[in-house]
């Protein structure tokens, strides 16, 4: 099964890496994903809206935004660049490269 892959403008090439889930239990609502995001993938919800489970893993730390939390609102529009993976500092988001369609 083949991936998608992309060219660097130096002909380089390179696999994108594509949004595939947001761990809303550890997220901070501190907005940096959404802020360097490109395209329009994220979007800051309030937590109470959410069905999140209250475990013992759960981070009470909510220095930025107390009632909010980011959520995927489009993850079809993600380009694969993993920008949002580098600037969380919660590590909430996973990223896994996709299969050409056929």
């Amino acid at each position: 099964m083949s991936t998608i892959t992309g060219v660097t403008r130096g002909g380089s090439e390179w696999t994108p890496s594509f949004i595939v889930d947001l761990n809303q239990n550890n997220c901070i609502g501190c907005g940096r994903c959404f802020k360097v995001c490109p395209r329009d993938v994220f979007e800051l919800i309030d937590r109470d809206e959410l069905d999140l489970d209250d475990d013992d893993d759960f981070d009470d730390d909510f220095d930025e935004a107390p009632g909010m939390v980011m959520n995927l609102k489009d993850s079809m529009d993600c380009i694969g660049c993993e920008a949002c993976s580098r600037v969380c500092p919660k590590g909430c988001l996973t990223h896994e490269p996709q299969a050409l369609a056929a």
